[in-house]
This record gives structure tokens, C-alpha cells and sequence, in this order.
């Protein structure tokens, strides 16, 4: 296994200014820096980005509800698509200010560094690199949620930035993907352990992330330019993540750097989320062996019960996560090699290059159960009449079975119901809705650059919930 779970986030004290005897220096608030180690403000973005992702909180991120893993008990606007907190502007606000801004820092104050040796000049560029590899997986993050959003003018002087087409953004990311990769180079430094909670400093590894970040874009150019995805697939076939390997973040056993999900489901004393019947009901049917590694079963039964989807739950009465994401070390994945085999199989089943649909298919199954429920009858599963690999039913069973194998992170989860338009998911009960496309603009930039976001707005067909994006075309 090559995950490496840092358990030490590392956060270095900020670098003071000098001090001087004039009188600016007797006015300067020496507890306040106005510079940091670009290392530590690497950290922190990446300490943030993995804290958004996996996060529960409500009023930051909806996306295991919109991917149906999950429901709520007393509160259930967000189970219902109503945007009463206004999660996209946080959303917004963590990628953009909190992450971003950080990462633009540290490659401004990274590039200003002078190093005498060529060595020290092979590590400088390494970093760069990688700062560059996390920026744009924020961005495809951010394109993913919302389609056309602020990026040539992003994080410029322009206090009105314009939207940018997402498909253009989409264009441009993965040209500057190839830029990040040339830069990368495995036999020299970069970010140590202690920065870096990724890959420990292992380029080789942040190289592998890279071209997984292709195959993963090739999926969404799959419906909308099959010539785009199928020159992606075949410059990421080979180079992404193999058995046992993924991007994971580990966290500290402690607060305030534990795990989020520990301090929405333990530390909080809350009892807000159930496992919602979508998933519960599907697992059921197929006798999936990981629901005993997702779920609890339903207090003083020996049965796994999921709340109706967008209704009022009682937690008493059904299933609840399973103690693993109660672990405050609990590590997020941004990535992992059973994403990989997925894209891989789809793509071969589109006719896009990548081998054989089947191989990668019940590889992608095979792993996923290994990890979650080691020891369980793979073969009997793949032999399911549900589950056996059917060239003709492509879509739905990849569908199916991507969307069973990304539990725990909702964005790919909810994504994979979009692009595959499956597996089928629930109306919500009390607003009767369906599940959203995407999330709409946040409300600041409707009061404050209203002339772009009415732009932006009026490009995409419409700033509403079920507005499809440009790649969501079936």
C-alpha cells in the first residue's frame, strides 16, 4: 500500500518581519505577520480543501445528501434541495478565499526564493508543481459544482471578476495539467513529510494524481467531444494509480485537526443523518457486502434500514454510519485506484480507449469490496445477474456500481448520477423535487457583481438548481 496518512499536519510558526529601531517598526504589530512560509500556507490550503470535502456540516456542504448516501432526521431542507443557509457561498468561500488565495500565496513567495544549488532549483520547481496540480483540482472542483465560474480574473485586482465558460476553463485546466507534469520531476525534493499529507514528498506519486486528474476530466468530455476524452484516456491509460494506491489526507486524533465527519457525528452530540433508503435499499437488494462498512444496522435489529429519502427520519429507527467514519484519523480520498478502473471501464465501454470494460469493471468492484469488506465472496458478487458485466447495459451498471464504490464523497457520487444518469435516485419527499444538477450561484455575487453573474446566468440557461452543465447532455 502506498497511502501515506500523515498524522501530523504540520503548521510552522509565521516568519516575523525584521525588526528595525524607526518608528514604522514601533508601529508594527509584531503577533500579526504580513508574510508566511509558503510550506505552511501549502499545508493549510490542503488542510482546508480535505476538510471541505469531507465535511457534514450543513451549512457547508450538502453533497452526500444530494448523492443520496445519507438523510437527516429533524431538519431536512438541504434533503429537499432548499437553500435556506446558503451552503454555495460557503462553498464559494472555502474554495476561492480560504484555499486558493493560500496556494497563490505560496507559489508567489515560492518562485521569489533564490537557491544557490541545482538541486535546491529541481525541489523549488517540484513544489510549484504540485501547488499548480492542487489549484487545478480545486477548479475542477469548483466547475463541477457550479459550470461557469470566475477564473482568468479570479484572484486578480478586479473586484468584479467575469465568469468564464466552463468548457474554455475545462480546456485550459488540462493544458496546464501537461505544463505541471513536464515540471515534475521524481528524482528531486519537494515538500517534505510534514507539508505535504498527500504523498509524503513521493513525486512519483503526485505525477500519477496528475494523470488521474485526466481520465477524470476525459469522462466529462465523454458525451460532449468523444475525440477530446479518447486523447486523454490514452495519455493517462498506464500512468494513474494501481492496486492499493490513492491520494488520501490523514488527519490528527485530536481537535481542532480531527476529521470532520468525527466532529459532526461525535464530537457535535448531534443525531442529524440516517442512511438514506436510495443507497441502503440498493445494497439490500444486491446483498452488498461492505453495508456492514457503511452502516450500522438499524438499533435493535439484525436488518439495515435507510430513512426515506427528504422525509423527517427518526435516528432511533434506522441505520447509521458505521463506527470507521466515527475515527477522527479517518483519512479523506480525493483519489484512489478504484475511481481509476471505473473511468477505465467506462471509457473502454464507450469505445475510447483504455482496454478491456470488463477487466476494469469487476477490478474497480474487486478492490473496493477488498478494502471495505476484506475476506467477502467477490466472484459470487460479480456473478450477481445485477452485477455480471453486460456490454449492452453499460451505463447503467457502471453507474450503479461507481456510484456504490465512491460512498463517503458525494461530489463524485452525485456526479456519477449526473454524466450516467444513474443509478435511479429518490424525489425528494417533502419538496417532491428531483435531485439537482447543480448548485446555483452564490447570493454575493448576485448583489455585488450582478452584471457579470447576470452574464454568467444567462450563458448556462439560467441560474437555477436544475440547470444542466455543459458535459450533462443525456
Amino acid at each position: 500500500m502506498k497511502n501515506k496518512f500523515i498524522y501530523g499536519l504540520a503548521f510552522l510558526s509565521l516568519v516575523a518581519v525584521s525588526c528595525t529601531k524607526d518608528f514604522e517598526d514601533m508601529n508594527t504589530n509584531k503577533k500579526f505577520p504580513t508574510e508566511a512560509p509558503p510550506q505552511a500556507l501549502f499545508a493549510n490550503a490542503a488542510q482546508t480543501l480535505n476538510r471541505q470535502v469531507v465535511t457534514l456540516n450543513v451549512n457547508m456542504n450538502n453533497l452526500k445528501l444530494w448523492s443520496q448516501y445519507i438523510t437527516q432526521t429533524t431538519y431536512t431542507d438541504e434533503s429537499n434541495y432548499l437553500n435556506s443557509r446558503n451552503i454555495p457561498q460557503r462553498e464559494w468561500r472555502q474554495m476561492y478565499r480560504e484555499i486558493l488565495q493560500d496556494l497563490k500565496a505560496a507559489k508567489t513567495f515560492t518562485a521569489e526564493e533564490s537557491w544557490v544549488t541545482d538541486e535546491d532549483k529541481a525541489a523549488q520547481k517540484n513544489r510549484l508543481a504540485v501547488m499548480e496540480i492542487y489549484e487545478i483540482f480545486v477548479y475542477e472542483r469548483l466547475t463541477s459544482l457550479f459550470g461557469d465560474v470566475p477564473y482568468s480574473e479570479a484572484l486578480t485586482e478586479s473586484n468584479l471578476p467575469k465568469f468564464d465558460d466552463a468548457k474554455e476553463i475545462y480546456t485550459d485546466l488540462n493544458t496546464r495539467l501537461d505544463a505541471a507534469i513536464v515540471n515534475l520531476d521524481p528524482a528531486a525534493g519537494s515538500f517534505d513529510g510534514g507539508y505535504d499529507n498527500l504523498f509524503e514528498g513521493d513525486i512519483a506519486m503526485w505525477m500519477k494524481f496528475a494523470y488521474g486528474m485526466k481520465l477524470k476530466m476525459a469522462m466529462t468530455w465523454a458525451d460532449v467531444d468523444p475525440a477530446m476524452a479518447t486523447k486523454l484516456v490514452g495519455e493517462a491509460d498506464g500512468k494513474v494509480f494501481t492496486a492499493g494506491e490513492s491520494a488520501a489526507f490523514g488527519f490528527m486524533p485530536t481537535a481542532p485537526n480531527g476529521n470532520p465527519m468525527w466532529e459532526d457525528l461525535v464530537v457535535s452530540g448531534r443525531s442529524d443523518y440516517v442512511a438514506a433508503n436510495t443507497i441502503v435499499d440498493t445494497m439490500n437488494a444486491l446483498s452488498d457486502p461492505r453495508i456492514g462498512s457503511y452502516f450500522t444496522l438499524a438499533p435493535d435489529t439484525n436488518v439495515y434500514i435507510g430513512g426515506v429519502y427528504g422525509a423527517s427520519n427518526s435516528f432511533g429507527q434506522n441505520s447509521h454510519f458505521a463506527p470507521y467514519f466515527e475515527d477522527p484519523t479517518q483519512p479523506t480520498i480525493l483519489m484512489d485506484y478504484v475511481e481509476m478502473e471505473f473511468y477505465l471501464a467506462e471509457a473502454a465501454a464507450r469505445g475510447l480507449g483504455g482496454g478491456d470494460a470488463k477487466t476494469h469493471y469487476e477490478a474497480a468492484i474487486t478492490a473496493s469490496i477488498d478494502f471495505w469488506a476484506p475476506g467477502s465472496d467477490v466472484a459470487a458478487y460479480l456473478a450477481l445477474p445485477e452485477v455480471s458485466y453486460d456490454a449492452t447495459k453499460w451505463k447503467e451498471q457502471i453507474g450503479l456500481q461507481q456510484w456504490l464504490g465512491f460512498f463517503n464523497r458525494g461530489l463524485l457520487g452525485w456526479t456519477t448520477y449526473r454524466r450516467l444518469d444513474n443509478p435511479t435516485m429518490n424525489i425528494a419527499f417533502n419538496s417532491g423535487s428531483p435531485t439537482p444538477k447543480r448548485y446555483t450561484f452564490p447570493v454575493n455575487e448576485q448583489t455585488l457583481n450582478g452584471t457579470n453573474y447576470s452574464a454568467a446566468s444567462a450563458a448556462i440557461g439560467g441560474d437555477d438548481l436544475n440547470t444542466a452543465l455543459w458535459w450533462d447532455v443525456n
